[in-house]
């Protein structure tokens, strides 16, 4: 099954623990295959200086599965953008989109979200207004919910920060297998925080038909 992850100038890299859990996945289920996209091939300059090498563009963009987009202070100018709002819509009908913290705000900028629920970040340093709220005030098409992930089918957002690592897990549960998800939590000495973060805040899934991935 094959993964891309989204960078873009400003993302968070914390958001980068999305390849990390699959990385760590890839060791208990090798089918597993993870690449890298931006807008251009090359170096991505992420928050507070990192840098990071994106596999491929949107002109050479590979064959995916699954297309996760992540957050980060970039998500604002992001979200503004008419090339990547426009290759998430393009794309959003052809695999499984999902979403970390507030890369569920550009998913929304794209109209992905439309008619469906959906999360992202809820906790922000004062007096920043959090996410979760600017989403409910400016998207009235989507129903907002609080959680660490949304499974809506055809895409799945997840809550911020390192939630991320609890909406991978999910998705592997979904596409492998409930052993898979929670080998790869023990693995990453992350079993008891998964647990903990489960019963303040569950998964809400939906029931809309997935893709049909490759």
């Amino acid at each position: 099954m094959k993964f891309c992850v989204y960078l873009y100038p400003g993302m968070e890299p914390i958001d980068l623990a999305t390849f990390g859990v699959l990385s760590m996945a890839k060791r208990i289920e090798p089918s597993i295959e993870i690449s890298t996209l931006a807008a251009q091939a090359g170096a991505v300059t992420l928050t507070n200086g990192l840098k990071v090498i994106a596999d491929h563009g949107f002109a050479d963009a590979p064959d995916y599965d699954v297309l996760i987009v992540g957050g980060g202070p970039g998500w604002v100018e992001e979200a503004e953008n008419p090339a990547t709002l426009a290759y998430l819509r393009a794309t959003s009908q052809q695999c499984q989109m999902v979403s970390v913290c507030t890369g569920g705000m550009i998913l929304a900028a794209a109209g992905v979200l439309d008619g469906l629920p959906a999360t992202t970040k809820s906790e922000t340093v004062p007096p920043e207004v959090p996410p979760l709220q600017i989403m409910r005030e400016r998207h009235p098409a989507i129903r907002v919910e609080r959680a660490s992930t949304v499974d809506a089918g055809r895409v799945i957002t997840g809550g911020g920060v390192t939630l991320c690592i609890d909406t991978m897990l999910y998705l592997l549960g979904k596409y492998f297998s409930a052993h898979v998800a929670a080998e790869t939590a023990r693995t990453l000495e992350y079993a008891r925080a998964w647990a903990a973060n489960r019963a303040a805040l569950p998964s809400v899934g939906h029931g809309e038909a997935p893709p049909k991935l490759q």
